[in-house]
């Protein structure tokens, strides 16, 4: 799969365990920044990451901040983008198997780097489930989405 990947600079300590993951799983990787630790922007690198899953050049998108819900907020705003934050392996999963999630948010000082390598495998390992309750949900959200947002 091809990765966007974005965090701001509370996430970017993370963002080493985050390439490695998805390096070890052979995924291509889109980095979108930031490359060090100096203050930024968070929504910059979130509606950059958010961009290439909505054009299609990326396929899901991974984000990290501080709490990984200013992420979230930013990447949501993107018509398209269905972004959550998860720190367990659980919701990671479930929430791409039933809401198609298609952005995993993190928050670097709340999670660490072994339990964000679980959530992120688990979100990276799991399919929505077509023709179920819960695609039909899906496309509520998606219809709502399109008739409300330009």
């Amino acid at each position: 799969m091809k990765i966007a990947i974005g965090c701001d600079h509370a996430g970017f300590a993370l963002k080493e365990t985050v390439l490695r993951v998805l390096k070890d799983q052979k995924h291509t990787v889109l980095d979108c920044g930031t490359n060090s630790c100096e203050r930024v922007d968070f929504p910059d690198f979130a509606l950059a990451a958010a961009q290439k899953v909505v054009s299609g050049e990326a396929d899901r998108a991974i984000l990290v901040c501080g709490s990984g819900v200013g992420m979230c907020i930013a990447a949501n705003k993107v018509k398209g983008i269905r972004a959550c934050v998860c720190h367990d392996a659980y919701s990671a999963h479930q929430a791409v198997e039933h809401d198609n999630l298609n952005v995993l948010c993190l928050g670097a000082l709340v999670i660490g780097p072994e339990l964000a390598e679980e959530v992120i495998k688990q979100f990276l390992g799991a399919a929505f489930i077509t023709g179920s309750s819960y695609e039909k949900r899906v496309q509520k959200i998606l219809a709502f989405e399109n008739a409300h947002f330009k």
